[in-house]
Order: C-alpha cells, then structure tokens, then sequence
C-alpha cells in the first residue's frame, strides 16, 4: 500500500524541514511548500492525506486558505493542522473556524504534532512497528 501524504505549507525553511524529518522518520511521505500558491498547485497534482498549514504567510494566510479548502468538494474532507507562532485564544479560535481539526503553537512539541497526525490521518503504511527501526531514506538536505 502506498505511504500517507502529509503537505507542510510554512513560509519558514526550517520549520518545514524539521517536521518532514519529523513525519518521515514516522514513514509518512511529506512535501512542502513555502506558501498557500503552491499548496493549491500541489492540491491537484498529489493529494495530501493531511496538511499542516502557518497562518502567516506570504499571498494568502492561512485562516483564508484553510477556508478555502473547507469549501472545495474535492479537497473539504482533508484535515488541516495549524502550527503559527501567532498564539493567542481568538487566532486558535479561527483557526477552528475556519476548520482546522488542531491549532498548535510554535516552539511545537514534535511529539505531540506527530501523535495528532497519526490520530487524524493513522500511521504511515510503511511506517516501521519499532522505534529503533527507521527508513534510511529519511534525511534533510541541508542549505
């Protein structure tokens, strides 16, 4: 069976490539994207089992896009994660309702996110059933 696909779509490099380290050591297959242009592209092309959206981001933020995808038919039954380092009560709550399943906070605990997504979306199918057992094909290229 083939992997789950997770998108990671944040402006900040490095928060991209910590979690696709993250979710690939779990197995899941991750693509990023620096902003909400190229998540609608990659939308189309490669279905993602799940996204992982910023709030602030460059040509739509994510409330907006998040929205957006909550009101495709295509895309609507797709969890959205949010991580933003905006961490207020009322950006949570929009978060949520613009329909977002988690509104986590950055520094996230990577832990945790990556508990959620299993939760929402299940373990990567090639996922290995120990910890000490992990995909050699998992590594970040460096800047």
């Amino acid at each position: 069976m083939a992997r789950r696909k997770v998108i990671i779509v944040d402006d900040d490099r490095d928060t991209r490539e910590m979690l696709t380290l993250a979710l690939s050591l779990e197995g899941y297959d991750v693509s990023e994207a620096a902003n909400g242009l190229r998540l609608i592209s990659s939308l189309h092309v490669d279905r993602p089992d799940l996204v992982i959206l910023d709030v602030m981001m460059s040509w739509i933020d994510g409330f907006e896009l998040c929205r957006s995808i909550k009101k495709n038919d295509q895309f609507k039954n797709i969890p959205v994660l949010f991580l933003s380092a905006r961490k207020s009560g009322d950006d949570q709550r929009r978060g949520l309702e613009a329909g977002a399943c988690e509104y986590f906070t950055k520094p996230v605990q990577v832990d945790k996110l990556v508990a959620r997504v299993r939760e929402l979306i299940g373990p990567a199918e090639s996922a290995p059933e120990s910890s000490g057992d992990k995909p050699a094909d998992s590594s970040v290229a460096s800047a």
